[in-house]
């Protein structure tokens, strides 16, 4: 019997309130609402994924997933794991899109492949430990008084780089930028994000000329993503560069803002490409262009963020990472994966695979929506 053949598939929901609200232009986040997926194969090993479903980004809901999820788990049943290839393609054949769903199937794949090859996932996916990674830290948007001191708080905490969630009225942004420089200083490193909140590209560059004087190090998404064929004039007037993140899914939108020169960089998450295989293509087309990347993600556990991790770990190109999602949770349900020291830097298992897995007494004692058991 062939030891990496799929015996059984688990599906699981993570639900987990927030500290506080999570607020961005697209509407608020008070509870993670994710899917787990396990994967066992014949020589008793677990791969584990997790996806964090955003249904106003990439249309999919925790209850779609696990509907969606079940269709996979049938699918693949008795299929051999390490052919990760077909596997992907195989779900692909089944469904359009669903690429949450798609990249947890996939992160349990190549974590059984990585565990199989008895290597760390970054060195199975051809990365090396040559680069520190360290996370920024995230103010959701609000009064420009609550967000001044929630970016003093997570400045003074040592984190390296502040991100601002945007995308409101002109003035409203600038004077929650102007507050959070007042409260931060000159000189530290600030981003921000608009999550398309800027109706086009005439009052995004109006936005961006009047947050252009407090020192912005880059802006995603700033208008709608279907307005993507005006990102080209965009970029090429803003004063500050420009990200794509959700215009940028997978590969076939990566290859047509390249093609379009729609901006300098991109933000890459498993959850838009449908996981790694996908994933280290837009990487390397990337790459290719001389762009400069960041990963990032949803709403994820430590379990997801641990594979956003290796991914970054994959491609030398990708400078930014955007992992702060778990530090926002109520609990940790999650055995190993990644820590967080001190500046935000991120430490990465050593281990075969992802080196993360659910804590089974959190499993046994959280509300489960679905099982698909194969």
């Amino acid at each position: 019997m062939n030891d990496s053949l799929i015996t059984d598939i688990h599906l699981h929901t993570l639900r987990v309130p927030l500290t506080e609200p999570f607020v961005i232009s697209l509407g608020p986040i008070e509870t993670v609402q994710n899917v787990v997926v396990r994967i066992s194969t014949a020589d008793g090993r677990t791969g584990w994924g997790e996806c964090s479903p955003y249904m106003t980004i990439n249309g999919e809901s925790m209850d779609t997933c696990v509907v969606v999820g079940g269709y996979f788990a049938q699918l693949l049943r008795g299929r051999d794991s390490a052919d990760i290839a077909g596997c992907i393609g195989a779900m692909d054949g089944v469904i359009y899109a669903n690429s949450s769903i798609k990249s947890a199937f996939d992160m349990a794949l190549y974590d059984l492949a990585a565990q199989r090859a008895e290597q760390p996932l970054y060195a199975y996916l051809g990365g090396h430990r040559n680069k520190v990674l360290a996370t920024d830290m995230t103010v959701s948007i609000g009064s420009p008084e609550k967000m001044a001191a929630d970016a003093a708080r997570f400045w003074k905490q040592g984190f390296a780089a502040i991100k601002v969630k945007l995308g409101k009225e002109l003035e409203a942004d600038t004077a929650r930028i102007r507050a959070i420089r007042e409260a931060i200083g000159p000189d530290a490193p600030l981003r921000v994000d608009a999550n398309q909140g800027w109706r086009d590209a005439s009052y995004a560059l109006a936005v961006l000329q009047a947050l252009a004087p407090f020192n912005i190090e880059h802006c995603e998404e700033p208008i709608p993503r279907w307005q993507f064929l005006d990102l080209p004039a965009l970029s090429a007037q803003s004063p500050i560069p420009i990200m794509a993140d959700e215009s940028c899914g997978d590969a076939h939108d990566a290859e047509r803002l390249i093609r379009i020169k729609a901006c300098p960089m991109f933000n890459i998450k498993l959850g838009k490409t449908g996981g790694f295989y996908k994933g280290l293509k837009v990487a390397q087309m990337g790459e290719a262009a001389g762009m400069e990347l960041q990963v990032g993600g949803f709403m994820e556990s430590r379990l997801g963020m641990t594979a956003a991790a290796h991914l970054a770990l994959a491609n030398d190109a990708i400078h930014h990472c955007d992992f702060d999602t778990p530090l926002m949770f109520t609990e940790d349900p999650i055995l190993g994966g990644i820590g967080y020291g001190e500046g935000g830097v991120i430490d990465v298992p050593e281990v075969p695979g992802l080196g993360a897995t659910v804590d089974p007494a959190w499993l046994e004692a959280s509300v489960t929506n679905a099982t698909a058991r194969l």
